[in-house]
């Protein structure tokens, strides 16, 4: 893999990071509107309510299957320097997504950094506290199962 490739596949992999992180990040992203909205953009597909199918895998390795369908919302916005943020979130949350395609335009120019550690890392850190909770809570009602062995020899 040469250095040109590596690096496109860090950006790969650091966009899907925080592509995940604002998806998941519901009323937490509202905060943040002000400055995401503190410049120009216009919608190139205004947030919309859809549908998608979703599938699972028995145990994660099984075969494939239709588990039903949720709720989507996807928008696309374009900032006046021609940056192009999309978003896909679910539920039907439309500030949300338009809150989530302004970030990811952001965040791709040339103030990246700043943005990553004054929105994503926050917003992050707080997805993790909440996972760290819950699995604390779930955690207190999981109930230990053994075998006790008759005493025949």
């Amino acid at each position: 893999m040469n250095a040109s490739s590596a690096s496109s596949v860090s950006a790969i992999t650091a966009r899907q990071r925080w592509m995940g992180v604002l998806a998941r990040a519901g009323g937490d992203l509202h905060s943040f509107e002000p400055v995401l909205k503190d410049a120009d953009y216009r919608l190139i597909r205004a947030p919309e309510v859809g549908m998608t199918l979703v599938r699972g895998r028995m145990g994660g390795t099984g075969s494939a299957f239709n588990l039903g369908e949720m709720s989507v919302t996807r928008c696309v916005v374009r900032l006046a320097d021609g940056r192009t943020g999309y978003s896909y979130v679910a539920g039907r949350d439309k500030r949300h997504a338009e809150l989530a395609a302004l970030a990811d335009a952001h965040l791709q120019g040339s103030q990246q950094q700043h943005w990553l550690q004054q929105l994503i890392e926050p917003l992050a850190q707080a997805q993790a506290a909440r996972r760290t909770a819950q699995a604390a809570e779930i955690a207190t009602t999981k109930v230990e199962f053994f075998t006790l062995l008759r005493g025949e020899d």
